[in-house]
């Protein structure tokens, strides 16, 4: 478990190093360098503290159990804080690195992919062919009947539409009549 840490926050901020390898670091780069540094030293005091407890033969299972997580509790809000500060950078430097990207580009570089240009090409073919097969196409009579039943109610809510709104203009239409 305590290496585990050690490496994820190793991990966590490995892409960042490897991608500003060549490029000088903002304050936010360097601010998550500082702090994955000072965590990874807790995390490997850690480490050893919980060996010493786990290497501990004068405590039973259960009471050596209890001291490690003793022990956890006491670095949880280390581990919180380092998460917190990570958080806190990370969304920094994405909206800089958002900032740099042209997405016009990006969008130009996959219009202009061979494979993207074919999907395109299909599209219509891929239409034609999910509505000759889907489920509305179906010769089941069941499916016949509940798309008859359907379509009825679509006609009926329609016709009903209609009749409100002639009985409506009717109303209207002697209303006018009256006043004359």
């Amino acid at each position: 478990m305590i290496r585990v840490l050690s490496l994820a926050a190793a991990l966590a901020v490995l892409p960042l190093s490897a991608a500003l390898a060549g490029e000088q670091q903002t304050p936010s780069e360097a601010a998550i360098e500082t702090a994955s540094q000072a965590f990874e030293a807790r995390m490997e005091a850690f480490g050893e503290r919980a060996e010493a407890i786990s290497d501990d033969e004068s405590l039973s299972e259960d009471e050596r159990e209890m001291r490690v997580k003793a022990l956890w509790t006491e670095y949880q809000p280390e581990v919180a804080a380092f998460t917190a500060e990570i958080t806190r950078h990370a969304g920094q430097i994405a909206a800089e690195a958002l900032a740099n990207i042209d997405v016009e580009a990006l969008v130009a570089d996959a219009m202009n992919d061979p494979e993207v240009q074919q999907a395109l090409q299909n599209a219509p073919a891929m239409a034609r062919g999910m509505a000759t097969n889907g489920a509305w196409a179906s010769q089941d009579p069941e499916q016949l009947v509940t798309y008859q039943l359907m379509a009825q109610y679509a006609l009926d809510q329609a016709t009903d539409v209609v009749g409100t709104k002639e009985a409506q203009a009717g109303d209207e239409a002697g209303e006018d009549d009256g006043e004359d």
